[in-house]
Order: structure tokens, then sequence, then C-alpha cells
């Protein structure tokens, strides 16, 4: 089983940038797809950005379009979250995951990292 380990969370002020980086275990080849889903407390977890681990085809969410960027570095099994203009509602608990298939639930699920965004 692959696992995976986020880090790069921490606290930055509203406009700042964080980097977030997910290490797998394994080859990312073992997954259809990687993503970055997040929870803020009190609110359901939601899907952030994805990207396919083959062609690197990228999905956003609206909230985020156009301030984070995902990539992957499929050498070193690495898939980062980039997050640009970052806003106090950005504040949440980012989880990295695969997927095995193209419409699978998601899962293997790093520990997650804590991103807080100061006003």
């Amino acid at each position: 089983q692959v696992q995976l380990v986020e880090s790069g969370g921490g606290l930055v002020q509203a406009g700042g940038s964080l980097r977030l980086s997910c290490a797998a275990s394994g080859s990312i080849f073992s997954f259809s797809a990687m993503a970055w889903h997040r929870q803020a407390p009190g609110k359901q977890r939601e899907l952030v950005a994805r990207i396919t681990t083959t062609g690197g085809s990228t999905f956003y969410a609206d909230s985020v379009k156009g301030r984070f960027t995902i990539s992957r570095d499929n050498a070193k099994n690495r898939v980062y979250l980039q997050m640009n203009s970052l806003k106090p509602e950005d504040t949440a608990v980012y989880y990295c995951a695969g997927r095995r298939t193209s419409v699978g639930n998601w899962g293997p699920w790093g520990q997650g990292t804590q991103v807080t965004v100061s006003s």
C-alpha cells in the first residue's frame, strides 16, 4: 500500500504564498490521479485540485482557480500545490490523496497539513 505524507503547511498572512508537498512511498503511477482536498472546521472535505498522473490534466475548484497550481514530479513521486494570493477562507487542513481509477473513491489519504491564513 502506497503511503502519502504531506508537508509545507503553516501560518501565512493574507496575500501570501505557500507550497505544499505530497511524498508517495511508491510510484504515483499506481494511481490514475492525485489530488489535494481540504477541510475547514465545521465543513465537509472538498476537492481543491486534481492532476492525472499520465498526461497531467488538471482540475481546480472555482474557489482556487487562478491562485493555486497543482503539479507532479513523477521521478520523485511527489505532488505539489502552489498556493498564491492566499485568503483567510483558505484556512483548512489540506490532504493529499490518490485514486486508482478514473471514477473510483479517493484513497489512500495522507495525514494532512494545517494551513492558516491570517487577515
